[in-house]
């Protein structure tokens, strides 16, 4: 897609080290407004989406067949790099030397024994911005445990919260907080880049995804100081909401409805054919309709089953009411919102064929992002990244891979 103007964020240039998702998504998000992103892996050690989570295309595992690594790398260059070897680490420091920014989610310490920390690479790039992003942050009692999204969701008290008032705890779908921290992350990247550039300073950023999972449940927390009381788990319904839930339909789908005051109450009893039920003593009040929560629920669910989901959804929306389908993931690839705002787009890939990749959520209306290139296979770039845009030589390219420096 060419817009005839200059990107974003062209002329940026990153350095990832590290995989999964909550470096690499920033990076994505980099790359996206037009930043030119290295993904560094090692044919040892590759990115751990690339064999370790399903789905893979077709169900066959492979290591350039994941959805996971594919979703999370789309615009970016990816390369091989052996940094054990005396000479690959060379190389690292000239990538380093080269970028704007280095983002790195690897365990604290890891980097250090790489010899690729901060103070590091701060002499070979006296402007460098180093984002650091792992599950505790670099410091504390707790930096060096391991950890993926589950524990994340746990510890940041999500868990806690998920699930009905008489089961379980319920881990919520997905490394979640790992996405909240990629929205803290990508800030941060750009204030410091901006800092860096007025002042000609390095900045280091500690990204502690375990405290911007914290910051997502402010609301139960801030109950607890002012009130002292612990928030715990409702099922679908809310302490203010009612109702609130998602109710079944015809079809076999579900819809999502809530009323949030007097007002949104009355608009859905007419909504739905019954405005006796405003004058009914159990429902007349919010409080009287959350004591007598399930019996309103049970009402509503009989006329909602009747019915076809989006059937339901459009109806009541023409109310004034909250409703939404609850949609499954065939329902997003065709959803005319998602569509017409053009969230997916397709691009060739070199073993899977044509793949749907996600645009980020926002766009900027002089300098709008977009997909530039399928995510790429392991080591795909190598060669071009080395030689077009680090000055290697044929010969020096070809010396190094005989040595085992690109494995």
């Amino acid at each position: 897609m060419e817009t005839g103007r200059r990107d974003a964020l062209e002329g940026v240039k990153v350095v990832e080290f590290g995989g999964y998702a909550a470096g690499p998504f920033i990076g994505k998000y980099l790359a996206n407004f037009g930043a030119t992103v290295v993904h560094v892996e090692s044919k040892e050690r590759p990115d751990g989406f690339r064999l370790q989570y399903p789905p893979f295309k077709d169900d066959r595992i492979g290591i350039n067949r994941s959805g996971c690594f594919t979703i999370h790398n789309d615009s970016k260059y990816g390369i091989t790099l052996n940094l054990k070897h005396p000479e690959g680490k060379r190389l690292a420091y000239r990538l380093v030397q080269w970028a704007d920014i280095v983002i790195e989610n690897m365990r604290p310490g890891v980097m250090a024994r790489l010899g690729l920390d901060f103070q590091t690479l701060c002499r070979v790039n006296p402007r460098l911005v180093m984002l650091s992003t792992s599950n505790m942050g670099q410091t504390g009692p707790w930096a060096l445990h391991p950890g993926f999204g589950s524990q994340l969701s746990s510890y940041s008290g999500f868990t806690n919260l998920v699930g009905e008032p008489d089961g379980p705890p319920q881990l919520i779908y997905g490394p979640y907080v790992d996405y909240v921290a990629v929205g803290f992350g990508g800030v941060a990247v750009l204030a410091a880049l901006d800092y860096s550039r007025r002042t000609g300073q390095a900045v280091y950023i500690d990204l502690s995804q375990y405290e911007a999972g914290v910051h997502f449940i402010s609301p139960a927390l801030l109950d607890y100081e002012v009130s002292g009381r612990i928030a715990h788990r409702e099922g679908n319904r809310d302490p203010v909401a009612v109702p609130h839930g998602c109710f079944p339909c015809r079809d076999g789908q579900w819809c999502a409805i809530s009323c949030w005051d007097d007002q949104e109450w009355e608009r859905l009893a007419h909504a739905v054919g019954h405005p006796e039920w405003c004058e009914d003593p159990r429902f007349r009040t919010a409080p009287e309709r959350k004591r007598h929560e399930a019996e309103l629920h049970r009402r509503l669910a009989e006329w909602t089953k009747e019915r076809e989901a989006r059937d339901v959804m459009w109806h009541l929306q023409r109310h004034g009411v909250h409703a939404a389908c609850v949609n499954t993931m065939k329902d997003l690839f065709s959803d005319p919102q998602l569509l017409f705002r053009r969230v997916w787009q397709e691009h060739e890939h070199p073993e899977m064929g044509r793949v749907c990749y996600r645009m980020v959520s926002y766009q900027l209306s002089e300098t709008p992002g977009f997909i530039r290139r399928g995510a790429p296979c392991l080591g795909q770039d190598t060669r071009t990244v080395f030689i077009e845009m680090l000055g290697l030589s044929e010969r020096e390219f070809e010396d190094l891979q005989e040595k085992g420096v690109f494995e």
